[in-house]
């Protein structure tokens, strides 16, 4: 089998070495479809020029392609199989034209709660969108998704054995829509630090909690990459995921990454059937549900018995069932089966 995996133009690297959820997604599939047995071309100029040495790297996007081309005609003759993108391409047109050129398929997943697809983008067979959680999956009904769970990896954050680690973890970007001052607010109920790892995103609700921010057992580490990243979480005994009410989380990295270091998580959510339910069992992690009308010192009490709970998991089963369940060949596997 032959896959392309295309880049599209953005602000990080492909692969990313810290943040960047769909780049450090289109990399895993990359990986897995390899470890697979699969022959992988990386399609587009955003893939770093380093990855020449052991990889194909075409530096051609779809959508840049005219009719009748050498480009045309060159992806023709590659024959591919699959061609794996980002979730906005199925539904570009002028990336769409190409692509029924190369009689193959294509597969997605959709790493946008709000993204609107044409009617035609996906018919479940040839053009397939895949989605996380069962909330995803209803938002994306028309569409006929195929529930999945996505696997994200980054540059050099190969996972060691689990430890049992210390402290408390939050990591995402730091804004209103990720809410990690829940996630301090029920550390300091227990008496625990907590690290934030990542980059801020907005200086304004930063500074809205700049006392709970600010406060002692909170340690501001910025955002990390490579083996820095993948310690951050191993070394913690809880990995913390907190959003805000509203927000529908579309395919979350910090479920796979948490796991796969070995680190329970507990997760805060405001209704069934989140990302966090689909990812978690009870050997992984607790995750507790509050009304959306409830207050946020509520959510932090609540969220602080799961933390509690959550503590007392074994972290090489963690490791074990995470590897697993966050597999990068399996998750090629599944994308690439009609």
């Amino acid at each position: 089998m032959l896959v392309g995996v295309c880049d599209f133009p953005g602000s990080y690297a492909f692969p990313p070495a810290g943040y960047g959820g769909i780049e450090r997604w289109l990399w895993a599939v990359a990986v897995g479809a390899r470890a697979a047995g699969a022959d992988v071309h990386l399609l587009g100029p955003g893939w770093l020029p380093d990855l020449e040495a052991e990889w194909v790297r075409k530096p051609v996007r779809l959508e840049d392609v005219t009719a009748g081309s050498l480009a045309e005609r060159e992806l023709k003759a590659a024959g591919y199989d699959l061609l794996i993108v980002g979730h906005e391409y199925p539904s570009l047109p002028a990336w769409v034209r190409t692509w029924s050129q190369l009689d193959c398929d294509v597969a997605t997943f959709q790493h946008s709660p709000v993204f609107q697809h044409t009617e035609s983008a996906f018919d479940g067979k040839r053009s397939r969108l895949y989605c996380y959680s069962p909330e995803m999956v209803e938002r994306y009904a028309d569409h006929q998704p195929v529930p999945e769970l996505a696997v994200h990896l980054g540059l050099n954050e190969e996972e060691p054995p689990a430890a049992k680690g210390r402290d408390l973890v939050w990591l995402g970007r730091i804004d209103e829509e990720k809410a990690p001052h829940l996630a301090v607010r029920a550390a300091q109920i227990l008496g625990r630090r907590i690290r934030i790892v990542g980059p801020v995103f907005n200086e304004d609700y930063v500074r809205r909690h700049e006392k709970i921010f600010s406060a002692d057992n909170v340690e501001w580490v910025g955002e990390l990459g490579g083996p820095a990243k993948t310690a951050a979480i191993r070394e913690a005994s809880v990995f913390v995921y907190t959003y805000e009410r509203t927000y529908v989380e579309a395919g979350a990295a910090v479920f796979g990454e948490s796991l796969r270091a070995g680190t329970p998580m507990a997760a805060l959510t405001w209704r069934e059937g989140t990302c966090a339910q689909a990812a978690l069992c009870d050997r992984t992690g607790v995750t507790t549900v509050v009304a959306p009308d409830a207050d946020d010192e509520s959510a932090s009490e609540a969220l602080a018995e799961a933390i509690e709970r959550a503590t007392a998991l074994d972290h090489a089963e963690v490791q074990a069932v995470g590897q697993h369940r966050f597999d990068p060949t399996r998750h090629f596997e599944a994308m690439a089966a009609r």
